[in-house]
């Protein structure tokens, strides 16, 4: 996953003197949703032309017009209380927990309700109060600045071992490993150091690797490259919360192609989208990753894949990863 930033300004009246602006500055490594849509242009019986965001009747031809807009955040803050003394919530808009950091990047004659920094785990879907700002001493006026991070997934005080899971396509295919375990090109961040890329066609269809509950989903972007600064919060992906805490990462996703919705369960072996190649990529491949949340630190854990005979075996580069089927997969 790619750090993000996201600046909100807010005037707060301090005390009863000056008005100052309170900057947050929210640094995420969460996903970040693009606010896009496909544009349809085509022609009426009378010769008019249309652009609009709904599909036109089936039968009529049209062209598709991509537009891209900026990312909005997923959490989103809020104000409340009086101007003297606010109250600062937080909604999570993806359907599961995350974990959050507040804490005063700058404060002048400041006092607040729980002391920060703090920690807080918003449940999904859930809006929250975090915490409660007011002057120290209440004759002066009060300034400060917020920082904030936010990790994906409840915290897990240990590290998942041993875990086994079916290949991220159907039983009867099979693809190259393209970059492994600690792959020096792009795997050496504590998230990805256990991540896997599987080079495939674009349109491949992507399998669930275990059971769990559509966490996240990204499928607006279509365009790829090797322009880091460029492309790389464009990679379409899906993101699944397991039972035990774990999420699975699918990225580099076509345009359009998840076929599940967020909050849905998903089985293990279930269809869930098609592999692309949008985001920072050389070429069209399924970057897979099992990450954890271990206390305000996104890692990727170890897995092996599940072979057609019911063995297990670690992605190496270079091999051919075959599928297989839920019968050899036992429980993943």
């Amino acid at each position: 996953m790619l750090i993000t930033a996201e600046n909100l300004r807010i005037r707060d009246l301090t005390g009863n003197k000056t008005c100052l602006a309170f900057l947050l500055a929210a640094v995420t490594l969460l996903p970040i949703s693009a606010l896009a849509k496909n544009i349809y242009k085509f022609q009426d019986e009378n010769g008019i032309w249309h652009f609009t965001d709904q599909a036109p009747a089936e039968g009529v031809e049209f062209e598709t017009v991509y537009m891209e807009r900026e990312p909005e955040p997923r959490l989103k803050i809020r104000r409340d209380g009086r101007k003297e003394s606010p109250v600062y919530l937080l909604f999570n808009d993806f359907w599961g927990p995350v974990e959050v950091e507040l804490r005063f990047e700058e404060a002048v004659n400041v006092l607040s309700e729980p002391p920060l920094p703090a920690r807080f785990i918003i449940p999904a879907q859930t809006e929250q109060t975090l915490v409660g700002i007011g002057a120290l001493d209440q004759r002066q006026g009060f300034s400060y600045r917020l920082g904030m991070s936010s990790i994906p997934g409840r915290p897990m005080s240990k590290q998942i071992e041993g875990m086994v899971v079916l290949p991220p396509f159907a039983a009867t295919e099979e693809y190259p490993v393209s970059q492994g375990f600690q792959g020096e090109k792009t795997h050496n961040s504590p998230d990805a150091i256990y991540a896997v890329d599987i080079a495939m066609p674009v349109g491949t269809a992507i399998h669930a690797v275990r059971n769990g509950t559509v966490m996240d989903v990204e499928e607006d972007f279509n365009r790829g490259g090797t322009n880091f600064e460029k492309f790389a919060d464009k990679a379409n992906h899906v993101r699944v919360l397991h039972d035990d805490g774990t999420m699975a990462l699918y990225a580099h996703l076509d345009l359009a192609s998840v076929n599940v919705r967020p909050g849905s369960r998903v089985r293990a072996g279930q269809r869930i989208a098609r592999s692309g190649n949008t985001g920072f990529s050389s070429g069209p491949h399924l970057h897979f990753a099992i990450q954890q949340n271990t206390g305000m630190k996104l890692i990727s854990v170890p897995f092996k894949f599940r072979t057609p005979e019911g063995t297990a075996t670690i992605p190496e580069e270079q091999r051919f990863l075959k599928g297989a089927s839920k019968d050899a997969a036992g429980k993943p």
